[in-house]
């Protein structure tokens, strides 16, 4: 079966069986608190939670996800950065019996595996929620027999929040048993033996519980059903391949890039495939706009270019050795993801790019590393964690250089060490974006120019989020924000597509109070005191005791808008200009964006 059947096979049977079809959103989430979508759940969170009433009872789509927190996996048989993830929901409508029941039923009689050959695993208990026996006895019903049955703690079978804090509950994954020949362990040999024998293809998530800011769990209004299959594992069991790098999303890549180089596949396999992963990744994320830099999303895109310039010269690849490549992403997923074929020329232009940055910061990353060694010849033959993060960090050197050269001299590399000087950097990356007013920090920006640019539309915000409110009605409630010096962007909830004259009654109407001149006052007060005045506060887990309220009013004291904000703002709105929407657009079930600029 080709990639493109499964997903149609997928949604199809989904559909049947009342499920409505929802489109992939971005791998940039409407959460302000997430990097990237990293699951298909993302976009339902509002209605998993029960924040917002969803619209349908079932879902299923075929969702885009990137993570990087098994990147150091990346080039085994499974792992990836960028992948894709099916996934069907029930809110508040069927549960576990119901799961099950469709996933059997897809797997067994759709796409004909072995029945005899599915391992399940089940939640054991721990903290307080109880072991889930009702999945135990539903698998049992359905022929699992309980030999086949696993159960593991919370670390392995209870899924989620995606952030800190939301849904979440206990889980039953499904694993296919590729060899049915054991491993040494014998009859402990099953699903999550690391032997190779099993690979899990589906996770069925049973949302019962919330997870607060303190750590409790509380029960969620109603139960709901979370479920993710892995796409690429799943294709490589349907065609039978080694690996998910053998299957018709990644081999033809492959085969571009060893036309390109003098290695062979069979003997630089995780070279192949880390590059493959990453040329990938780095293809969605550009077509998504996201650009190189030395924060947030940025980071992360130029850790992968560099991680992948690297492995394209342990092959030695030709110059502009990622065009051809590029172009074979394109055309495998073209048809899925148009936007993948439409930036090509973006995609190619980042590459060429970062590659003459990269250049010259690995020639400078050499002398410094050769300084280090010579450094230490006489004393210990290590390189601390925080040394080799310095040269990653400063250098883009990848710890994987770093520990290759230091091995030739004799020397080691404290793993442990990097690893923590790694999550100590993101921490603080993380704290510092927690300062942020809607996506920017006021001191990172170069400029007085800039500061200024960004205040103003930090206060379109508040306007634009009231004049929703008042058009759309009460139900509207923020769901993220972004502001740059250029534009501004507002997510919210919505069932649907605004219409062409909402969009203008929303735009006259932050027009008409920019131009009524209205103060926007400041005032600091306990965080109770502000929700008792009325003060809006979405995110109400990331507020401190003592906050800041920012109103905007007339003379006469008429509150236009009310909200808990860290600022900065103008002092006037008649600073800010003429409001206008260049887009409106979904980003998720129940949600909307708004990008808006100020002329």
């Amino acid at each position: 079966m080709k990639s493109s059947q499964l997903r149609k096979e997928f949604l199809d049977f989904f559909e049947k069986r009342g499920h409505k079809v929802y489109p992939s959103s971005s791998l940039i989430p409407a959460d302000p608190t997430s990097l990237f979508t990293s699951a298909g759940m993302q976009q339902f969170v509002p209605y998993l939670s029960g924040k917002v009433e969803p619209p349908v009872k079932r879902a299923c789509s075929v969702q885009k996800c990137l993570r990087v927190d098994d990147i150091d996996k990346v080039g085994d048989r499974y792992h990836h950065t960028f992948f894709e993830m099916l996934g069907n929901w029930s809110f508040g409508d069927y549960f576990k019996e119901g799961a099950i029941d469709f996933a059997l039923e897809f797997l067994i009689k759709n796409l004909k595996l072995d029945k005899d050959r599915i391992w399940v695993t089940v939640f054991k208990g721990e903290k307080g929620i109880p072991k889930d026996k009702e999945a135990i006895k539903i698998w049992q019903e359905r022929g699992i027999k309980r030999e086949r049955i696993f159960e593991f703690s919370m670390e392995d079978n209870f899924w989620g929040p995606v952030t800190k804090t939301g849904p979440c509950g206990p889980c039953s994954e499904i694993y296919y048993d590729l060899t049915k020949v054991p491993c040494e362990k014998g009859k402990k040999c099953g699903p999550n033996c690391d032997c190779g024998r099993f690979v899990e293809i589906w996770n069925l998530v049973f949302m019962e519980y919330n997870k607060t800011s303190n750590g409790s769990f509380e029960k969620l209004p109603k139960q709901n059903v979370d479920t993710g299959i892995g796409f690429e594992r799943l294709l490589s069991v349907l065609q039978n391949t080694p690996s998910d790098y053998e299957t018709d999303l990644f081999w033809p890549i492959i085969k571009e890039i060893e036309k390109l180089s003098d290695k062979k596949w069979e003997t630089h396999k995780k070279s192949f495939r880390i590059l493959a992963d990453h040329i990938r990744a780095i293809s969605f994320l550009v077509a998504e706009g996201v650009l190189p830099s030395n924060v947030d999303r940025g980071y992360v895109l130029r850790m992968l270019l560099r991680r992948a310039m690297r492995h394209a010269k342990r092959l030695n690849l030709p110059k502009n050795w990622y065009v051809g490549p590029t172009k074979k992403v394109s055309e495998i997923y073209g048809a899925e993801y148009p936007e993948v074929k439409t930036k090509q020329s973006d995609i190619i232009t980042v590459f060429q790019s970062e590659e003459e940055k990269f250049k010259k910061s690995l020639e400078r990353g050499l002398l410094q590393l050769e300084k280090l060694l010579k450094s230490k010849e006489k004393t210990t033959k290590v390189i601390s964690g925080k040394e080799a993060f310095d040269l990653f960090q400063s250098y883009g050197f990848p710890l994987e250089l770093t520990k290759e050269i230091s091995k030739e001299k004799g020397f080691e590399v404290d793993e442990a060490g990097f690893k923590e000087a790694f999550e100590k950097h993101r921490e603080i990356s993380r704290a510092g974006a927690e300062k942020k007013f809607g996506g920017v920090g006021i001191e990172e920006l170069k400029t007085e120019e800039e500061r200024e640019r960004a205040t103003k539309l930090h206060t379109a915000t508040h306007l634009l989020q009231a004049a929703l409110r008042e058009i759309l009605g009460k139900e509207v409630r923020q769901m993220g924000s972004d502001i740059t010096p250029e534009r501004l962007r507002f997510d919210f909830s919505y069932p649907r597509k605004l219409t062409n004259e909402e969009i203008k009654k929303i735009e006259d109407l932050v027009n008409q109070k920019i131009k009524e001149d209205l103060f926007v006052k400041k005032e600091e007060m306990s965080y109770e005191d502000a929700v008792k005045a009325g003060a809006l506060a979405f995110f109400k887990e990331r507020y401190p005791k003592r906050v800041k309220v920012f109103s905007i009013e007339d003379s006469a004291g008429n509150v236009f808008s009310k909200e808990i904000c860290n600022g900065p703002h103008v002092q006037r709105t008649s600073e800010l200009g003429k409001f206008k929407i260049i887009k409106e657009e979904s980003v998720g079930a129940g949600i909307r964006r708004i990008k808006a600029i100020l002329e």
